[in-house]
């Protein structure tokens, strides 16, 4: 079947060259009309809009984007803990409604103490897992109960819960899920419909996968998988590695250095790749993850457009149904990614899904 190809928006143009991060900073409405338009014309199935406890709220950001494109789906960063899982689930699906069924809901529980703590959530990792476990169960109850319902668990209760307003997508807003450590995996498996993971090695993803299939299992549930990477392509793959080269001593210039190691478990995952050398697979860059600590989706794929394509291809034959793909130079890369890159990875695929 066809791949489903993602981007990631921000809502102001960023300051540096090589940009790791995306989430954050001031609105510009104009610029973020724009890098939506330009990820739909090169032919994006749907872009990301992220989540910090500093950010812009994503539900304004996503009815902005869909109000301002015609097609394109949003898959929305949502951090459960913050609103009541009964409000949440209505405001989901009033948004699903008012944009026609171009919503996606990306739960990211959180890896970060200092990040939850902003907001005023000390809980511990594993017990934002419980809570996420607990959030899901009487999201997906609000969005599929015929009658009110009661729910009493360790960190909500509520009593004849119901909703006038439902989704516009059955049987509910699809619901995707980020975070790999040892909590987070079969509260993952046991609600969500797509698993997202930071791109690794073919043999780490498909050992990750195999280990997710097993606790979806046991709820009698199928994931899909997405994976995120960073292609750095060029004419020649000479050209594609010296650029990517230039990007990693930009990196390495706006990395502040720290002095321990990453809290979350993903960047823990993504930091300690480079152990077992700097190219894996192929095209499998991981310098800059080192450098950036493994935060902000930062393992590269490098090489010319169908080089990089097929790389891709190849986790597709994993059984991997999508990719996010957002490069250092966010807006021109969405660009360039439409010209060069997906025609090649709908291509390969295509040509897969043929034989």
């Amino acid at each position: 079947m066809p791949i489903n190809i993602l981007g990631m928006i921000g809502v102001s143009a960023p300051a540096n060259d090589a940009t790791v991060h995306i989430v954050g900073g001031g609105i510009d409405p104009k610029y973020i009309t724009d890098f939506a338009k330009v990820h739909e014309a090169s032919d994006f199935d749907a872009v990301l809009i992220g989540h910090s406890s500093s950010s812009a709220d994503g539900f304004g950001i996503a009815q902005h984007v869909a109000y301002n494109t015609e097609k394109i789906k949003i898959l929305l960063a949502h951090r459960p803990g913050f609103a009541a899982p009964t409000q949440a689930a209505r405001r989901v699906a009033t948004l699903d409604n008012l944009i026609q069924g171009r919503l996606l809901l990306h739960i990211i529980t959180g890896g970060v103490d200092a990040d939850q703590q902003r907001d005023g959530d000390f809980l511990g990792h594993d017990e934002r897992y419980a809570r996420t476990d607990e959030y899901l169960q009487i999201m997906r109850q609000v969005w599929n109960a015929t009658e009110p319902f009661d729910f009493a668990g360790k960190y909500y209760q509520v009593r004849r819960a119901s909703s006038e307003v439902q989704a516009a997508q059955s049987p509910h807003v699809p619901l995707w899920f980020g975070g790999v450590s040892e909590a987070a995996k079969p509260v993952g498996a046991k609600h969500c419909d797509t698993y997202a993971l930071f791109g690794e090695s073919l043999g780490l993803v498909k050992s990750l996968m195999g280990e997710l299939d097993g606790f979806a299992g046991e709820h009698g549930r199928q994931l899909k998988y997405n994976l995120s990477f960073r292609p750095i392509i060029g004419a020649t793959e000479d050209a594609a590695w010296k650029k990517a080269r230039q990007i990693l001593e930009s990196v390495e210039n706006a990395s502040r250095p720290r002095s321990k190691a990453p809290e979350a478990e993903t960047a823990r995952r993504l930091s300690s790749l480079i152990e077992d050398g700097e190219i894996h697979d192929e095209r499998l860059w991981v310098p800059i993850a080192a450098a950036a600590q493994g935060s902000g989706n930062s393992t590269a794929l490098v090489g010319t457009p169908e080089q990089v394509a097929e790389a891709i291809a190849k986790y597709y034959d994993l059984g991997v149904a999508g990719v996010l793909i957002r490069g250092f130079d966010p807006f021109g890369d969405a660009v360039e990614f439409g010209k060069e890159l997906i025609p090649w990875i709908r291509d390969k695929v295509r040509q897969r899904d043929e034989a």
